[in-house]
């Protein structure tokens, strides 16, 4: 059988501190520590404790080529190789009649990772800060600006201020513009209509504008591969691959039955995807923006979701590439919000989302497909019970 280490592994020492009772009294520090070693591989997902030899002999052997296990095990044991193989932290290639399927699904996982050409600090990163079943803060633990500087001490500055008051350049007012209306009315709702659901005409505009193509072209008169054509859009994307794919969970949108659906940004169609009573689809919301309830019950919500083989066949193994992945992002939610505002309805957008939850939901490979981002939209309730910042009310505040 034929080993080597996983693609990508970072190992951390992590520090484990614990109060000894036997000395709280005494007059010493109370305090102990001890220091374990951590294995992150974002083909496995999980954190790894490892011990010290396991620890040493990842670092001897190496990730691309292929070595005799039997080698392995004359430097560094049968025991301790047998363990990294069942950790997942070595693969294995080829071998004895009947290779365990664990082997097996390990190694093809290693190779999924590998064929996508991530940067390995940018998959650990992705990988290891997903969330799975983590409630958001609801702001009750600090009710209160006066609270929560009360535990944290003042805010830093609002604005960075330099002593170049002599010399600064004072500039002429801003002229209005058409844009000032969207601009200036956009906000990030947390109030939702909870019965109020969009017209189909309007949730269509949204996401054509936002996430449609608006043209087509050819990456070069002489490409032929479907993947060759560019797609012209509304917000920019790196290296213009736009990479990102709208995913839609529908709850109240008029004509269309609660569920999951992929927007298909060329066909301009609703791809559905799983179909969802109204209560399933309200929990599936809830799940995935933490139990943020006042963004659940927006009627439409859109998951942004990277396919990084797209823009990592061009950045490979890029430091920027999971950066303009998260740009990108940015740049489509403002557009999203800008037409929300223009149309007369409120917007939001989250990062504090329940990744592995909407991965679960959707049948995405997270080393495949990088959920970035949950936005939604809808009418905004007459009532205000959270707190927002529209331009000129301060009623929400």
């Amino acid at each position: 059988m034929l080993l080597r280490r996983c693609a990508i592994l970072y190992i951390e020492p992590r520090d484990d501190l614990q109060l000894d009772l036997r000395v709280l009294f005494s007059g010493t520090n109370a305090l102990d520590s001890s220091v374990r070693w951590v294995a992150l591989a974002p083909h496995i997902g999980r954190e790894l404790d490892i011990s010290d030899d396991e620890m040493l002999a990842l670092g001897k052997i190496g990730a691309a080529l292929w070595v005799e296990r039997a080698d392995c095990e004359q430097r560094h044991s049968k025991e301790v190789i047998a363990r990294l193989l069942e950790l997942g932290l070595l693969i294995a290639n080829g071998g004895e009649a009947g290779e365990p399927k664990q082997l097996a699904a390990t190694r093809d996982r290693d190779e999924a990772l590998r064929a996508q050409h991530w940067h390995s600090l940018a998959a650990l990163t992705h990988t290891f800060t997903r969330w799975e079943d983590v409630c958001a803060e609801t702001g009750t633990r600090f009710p209160s600006f006066d609270l929560l500087q009360a535990e944290y001490g003042p805010p830093p500055p609002t604005t960075l201020e330099f002593d170049t008051a002599d010399d600064n350049v004072v500039l002429p007012a801003a002229a209005e513009g058409p844009l000032d209306s969207a601009l200036l009315n956009r906000y990030t709702c947390r109030n939702f209509d909870p019965e109020a659901s969009l017209p189909l005409a309007l949730a269509a505009r949204l996401l054509q504008r936002t996430f449609g193509a608006q043209e087509q072209r050819l990456m070069s008169p002489t490409a032929s591969a479907p993947g060759a054509m560019a797609l012209k859009k509304t917000s920019p994307s790196g290296g213009s691959l736009h990479p990102m794919e709208a995913y839609v969970l529908v709850q109240r949108v008029d004509g269309v039955k609660p569920g999951l659906y992929h927007y298909h940004p060329v066909r301009h169609v609703l791809q559905p995807l799983r179909m969802l009573e109204a209560e399933q689809a309200y929990q599936l919301a809830f799940d995935a923006v933490a139990n943020q309830h006042w963004f659940a019950n927006a009627p439409m919500l859109v998951v942004m979701a990277a396919r990084v083989e797209r823009n990592f066949w061009k950045y490979r193994k890029h430091a920027k590439s999971y950066r303009a992945l998260t740009l990108d992002a940015g740049h489509l939610s403002q557009t999203f919000y800008l037409l929300a505002a223009e149309a007369g309805v409120s917007a939001f957008i989250t990062a504090a989302i329940n990744e592995i939850k909407v991965e679960q939901a959707l049948d995405l490979d997270p080393l495949k497909h990088a959920v970035i981002a949950i936005c939604g939209c809808g009418f905004a309730a007459a009532e205000k019970t959270m707190v927002e910042f529209r331009q000129g009310d301060l009623t929400g505040w």
